[in-house]
């Protein structure tokens, strides 16, 4: 072995563990949920992701939990534009109907990954009682876990919340890497959350591994 080129054998500390963050779950009745672009074109079609029904099912047992915990639910819409496959005016970019938003239940539309650049996603989670520093935890779930889920989770940490993705009410697609080869779904799905993990949030496997 290289002595400047050691062969890892156990994983780095993650940058969360250096600068004193705690990986501890939020309690569901000290969160708001924050369901990230639920919509029907990533179930069929060129954005159909890989695991998305398993992760709806999973998606609407969370949405469950929190509307029977009473906790606020903000649904988040990706609009890209007339003809396209994130046509909100469309079905395709519809949020699907085992998680669509009941009366009372905002819903933030986006354009880009980061659901709280340029939209009032910020301005409802603070007139629900959830600014930055209230001590209310956001618990994210949604599509895609390399994408909006990703990028939505660093915007909430850079923001000053303490984001929790849910990993099972998510899901993502295979894609090539620049040298050309396939990044499996699989793949891009543990390195997606490992990214989070290491610095901008906590992440829990289950809907059940987050304590009542």
């Amino acid at each position: 072995m290289n002595a400047n080129n050691p062969v890892a054998t156990q994983p780095s500390a993650t940058l969360r563990a250096v600068v004193g963050l705690d990986d501890q779950p939020p309690r569901l009745s000290e969160s708001v949920l924050v369901m990230v672009d639920f919509q029907n074109t990533y179930r069929t079609g060129v954005m159909a992701l890989e695991g998305a029904d398993e992760a709806v099912e999973a998606g609407a047992r969370l949405l469950a939990r929190a509307r029977a915990a009473g906790i606020p639910v903000v649904h988040i819409v990706n609009d890209g534009g007339e003809n396209t496959p994130y046509d909100i005016r469309a079905h395709v970019g519809a949020i699907v109907d085992e998680v669509a938003p009941v009366d009372g239940e905002p819903v933030v539309v986006k354009q880009v990954p980061n659901a709280f650049h340029a939209t009032e996603l910020e301005k409802t989670l603070t007139a629900l009682g959830a600014a930055p520093g209230s001590g209310k935890d956001l618990i994210l779930a949604g599509f895609m876990t390399h994408m909006c889920v990703n990028y939505t989770a660093q915007g909430a940490f850079c923001l000053g919340y303490r984001p929790t993705v849910v990993a099972e009410a998510t899901a993502t697609r295979p894609l090539a890497a620049p040298d050309g080869t396939l990044v499996p779904a699989s793949t891009l799905q543990a390195a997606a959350l490992t990214t989070i993990t290491d610095l901008f949030g906590v992440v829990v496997p289950t809907v059940e591994a987050l304590p009542a």
